[in-house]
C-alpha cells in the first residue's frame, strides 16, 4: 500500500531490524491474495478488498531476518485506505514505517530493495 507521496508501508516485527511489507506465510489451501488480506488485518487491523489487489509479482530473496532463508513472496498494490494514515501495530510488528522506494536505506528486507521496489519504480 502506498500513501498520496507514492511511500510503501512497511512493517519491522518484534526483536527484528529489518522492515518488510506486511504480510507473512500461507495457511494450507489459502489463496495468495486471502493470505494477503488475512494477514495485513492481523498485523495492522485494516481490512483489504480482495477484489482490489493488484498483482505486482512473485519475488524471491534472501530472508531479512533469518540469516541463509530464503522467501518467496507474491506481492499486491491495493489501493490507499484511509485507516492506513492510523494503523496500528498489532501481533509480532512493533513499528510501522512509510518508506520512499526512491531513497536507498540499509534496514530495508532484501525482498524489498531487489524486487519490490524497483518494480514499484518502473510501474508508479
Amino acid at each position: 500500500m502506498r500513501d498520496a507521496e507514492g511511500r510503501v508501508l512497511n512493517v519491522r516485527k518484534r526483536g527484528t531490524a529489518m522492515l518488510m511489507l506486511p504480510g507473512g506465510k500461507h495457511e494450507t489451501g489459502e489463496d495468495p491474495r486471502e493470505t494477503a488480506v488475512r494477514e495485513f488485518g492481523e498485523e495492522l487491523g485494516i481490512a483489504l478488498d480482495r477484489s482490489r489487489l493488484i498483482p505486482l509479482g512473485v519475488f524471491r530473496a534472501s530472508a531479512a531476518n533469518e540469516p541463509g532463508h530464503v522467501v518467496e513472496a507474491a506481492v499486491f498494490e491495493h489501493p490507499f485506505v484511509v485507516e492506513a494514515a492510523t494503523a496500528g501495530a498489532l501481533a509480532e510488528i512493533e513499528h510501522l514505517e512509510w518508506v520512499d522506494p526512491a531513497v536507498p536505506r540499509g534496514d530495508l528486507a532484501p525482498l524489498n530493495t531487489e524486487h519490490v521496489f524497483p518494480a514499484l519504480l518502473a510501474h508508479p
